[in-house]
């Protein structure tokens, strides 16, 4: 039998917080590229913009539908609860697709970091990433607190490499650190796409973080409080981060295909660009473990429903976690790294861009059918308000997508992956009733 919540130990919020910022962020590392697309002028103001636009109102909307139903599941049981079964399995489905992609990328940086220190682990990439991915699967069997220690260290490993390049940066550079012009100017329509869907990825993940909410203490006030300083943290973070970098002089290129490291070592030295690359090995170990933990929780609650088979719904007898789905999560994954990392980006971004859209959806009906319901947060507009806020999201994604069609390479081929991947949950539900109907 599961264990009921009571008799599981439950997250703290100083620990939450370590998880949620590994979940969205995991530091600036991913980061470089925007500057090959958006330019010396458009970086910071894409940077600056598109949070506002496509992080802010998703946040508000993860808050109120957390608030109001914080349970294991999260963003799945509102939709399911505001529209129904179907979407409520089209959101699983998707999510659980996304991640997938998702946690793909964090092995691959993280041998991209390590190759800083050993050049040859280029040649042992495949071996590496499948360790990374086992031995987080083990983590998450052994539970969710355990998980939530270990966040605590990374996300230090992660944070003070980039102090130290601030300060340092700030203190002893003789370079120039001048605000640069914002504009978007000289930039074809394609590269803002791939700047935006860079930013994007860097900034999502906010509703997988409530996956685990009932093994959360406290859950609406410890989301309410920790999401926005991780916001804040992750903002700063990115800012002086490409701040930094612009001022530098760098080589965009070579930044792109070096990472941050590459930045340190111009500015500070080899000592420096170490620090940078171990908290990019800290970044993805990180971001794969706090990542695994919300997708896990996902095939457990769709199974109870009897959307998925009930196998996944297996439960540790020892640590009482959801150990066959992430043994399945880490199986799935180990395919998955062969993709190229801009795929991936916009693969992953597409995906959870269609379900993050769900839970706006799920937000406005709960507000029309639900208006009495206690909700210990609650975002100050009433219905067309919320309407309004919908289309700044929206604005984005559109802006992106539309850029990705227009793009006869790499991007528009992904983006046809991500729009067959979107239509696959439709055939599987399809699949769901006929099985039942013969059942």
């Amino acid at each position: 039998m599961p264990a009921t919540n009571a008799s599981r130990k439950k997250l703290r919020t100083f620990q939450l917080a370590a998880i949620i910022f590994l979940t969205v962020s995991g530091g600036p590392y991913g980061l470089e590229p925007l500057l090959t697309y958006a330019g010396q002028s458009g970086a910071l103001l894409l940077l600056i913009v598109t949070p506002v636009l496509w992080d802010v109102p998703t946040i508000f909307v993860v808050l109120e539908l957390n608030s109001m139903m914080p349970v294991t599941g999260g963003y799945y049981q509102w939709v399911k609860r505001a529209l129904g079964r179907r979407w409520g399995f089209y959101e699983g489905w998707w999510t659980w697709l996304y991640t997938f992609v998702d946690l793909a990328i964090y092995p691959v940086l993280f041998v991209e970091y390590a190759a800083f220190f050993f050049p040859e682990i280029e040649t042992f990439k495949i071996p590496v990433c499948l360790l990374i991915i086992w031995a987080s699967a083990a983590l998450n069997v052994v539970g969710i607190v355990p998980v939530g220690k270990t966040s605590i260290v990374l996300g230090a490993v992660v944070i003070a490499p980039f102090l130290v390049l601030f300060i340092y940066a700030l203190c002893f550079y003789d370079g120039s650190l001048s605000f640069p012009d914002m504009s978007l100017k000289g930039n074809s329509f394609s590269s803002v796409g791939m700047a935006l869907y860079t930013v994007m990825w860097n900034f999502l993940g906010w509703d997988n973080t409530t996956t685990y909410a009932g093994e959360v203490d406290k859950p609406a006030r410890s989301y309410l409080i920790t999401i926005a300083t991780v916001f804040a943290l992750v903002f700063l973070l990115y800012f002086t981060a490409v701040f930094v970098a612009q001022a530098s002089g760098v080589d965009f290129e070579q930044l792109r295909d070096e990472g941050f490291p590459l930045l340190g070592s111009l500015i500070g030295g080899r000592w420096l660009g170490a620090l940078l690359a171990a908290g990019g090995m800290a970044s993805g170990l990180g971001l794969y473990s706090a990542v695994l933990l919300s997708v896990s929780r996902i095939p457990q609650v769709m199974s109870e429903d009897r959307l998925l088979p009930s196998r996944l719904n297996s439960i540790h007898p020892r640590y009482k976690t959801p150990y066959i789905s992430i043994i399945v999560c880490s199986g799935v994954v180990s395919f998955m790294i062969l993709f190229p990392f801009e795929d991936l980006l916009v693969i992953d971004v597409t995906l959870y861009g269609a379900a993050m859209f769900l839970e706006f959806i799920a937000l406005i009906m709960l507000r029309i059918k639900e208006p009495t319901v206690h909700r210990p947060f609650k975002i100050p507009l009433n219905v067309p308000g919320l309407l309004l806020m919908t289309l700044l999201p929206l604005s984005v994604y559109s802006i992106a997508i539309t850029a990705a069609f227009l793009d006869e390479g790499g991007a528009f081929s992904s983006l046809l992956f991500a729009l067959a991947a979107l239509i696959s949950g439709e055939v599987v539900w399809q699949i769901i009733r006929w099985r039942k109907s013969r059942t």
